[in-house]
């Protein structure tokens, strides 16, 4: 079915609910709220009576209907805004509080790559935390890169790769082609990230990198 005019595909919606249930949550889903700052109002009060976490996706960027960290401010606290990371900088965290409850509220992104990059490297492991689990950061593999790759440094960047076993022996990753935050099949080739750290550059064909598996999280 084509979107209408104007409309995206709601897939993040079912990535997220996924990664949830992989993780062992209670998912309460309450649909698509409208960029309304009436029915969000509604909709965060209501969610964080009910639940522990929210996690909402889009609407967190700067754009005349991005609501979603002015709502934060208005019922809660935004502990931070924005992160030094490709895909998924436009993120913000904080609480949302209703009637004597007070739940974390994970903002992500709107792109489809950038919400499963952002719910990996953050959302994740918050839950894991709050679930009582002392195992919570992902565990990173080394691998060597079969081609070149472009990166800036001063931001943390998670390009999708697949990793194999080279003939030598030892990991290697090669990339799955067009890493566009909006290219959902890039998730899809892949079978975990390739970690780019902030201080990193240009990374050529043979470099180790640090790769972040799927094993489990997808």
């Amino acid at each position: 079915e084509a979107p209408r005019e104007g409309a995206v595909y709601d897939s993040n919606r079912y990535t997220v609910h996924a990664m949830l249930t992989r993780l062992g949550c209670e998912v309460i889903d309450l649909g698509v709220v409208r960029d309304e700052p009436a029915l969000l109002e509604a909709a965060f009060r209501q969610a964080a009576q009910q639940a522990d976490a929210i996690i909402t996706s889009g609407g967190v960027s700067v754009g005349e209907a991005d609501y979603t960290k002015a709502m934060m401010k208005q019922l809660g606290d935004v502990a931070f805004w924005k992160v030094a990371m490709r895909p998924g900088r436009p993120m913000a965290v904080g609480r949302i509080e209703a009637q004597g409850r007070s739940s974390v509220l994970f903002g992500l992104p709107g792109n489809p790559v950038a919400v499963m990059v952002t719910f990996l490297a953050f959302v994740r492991p918050a839950l894991l935390r709050m679930m009582g689990s002392t195992e919570t950061a992902p565990p990173l593999l080394r691998a060597r890169s079969t081609a070149a790759i472009r990166k800036k440094a001063g931001r943390t960047e998670y390009q999708r790769g697949i990793v194999s076993t080279a003939e030598g022996g030892g990991l290697q990753v090669q990339l799955t082609g067009n890493q566009g935050s909006g290219v959902l099949s890039s998730m899809v080739q892949a079978n975990g990230l390739i970690v780019l750290h902030h201080a990193q550059g240009n990374i050529a064909a043979g470099d180790e990198v640090d790769v972040m598996m799927f094993d489990g999280a997808i």
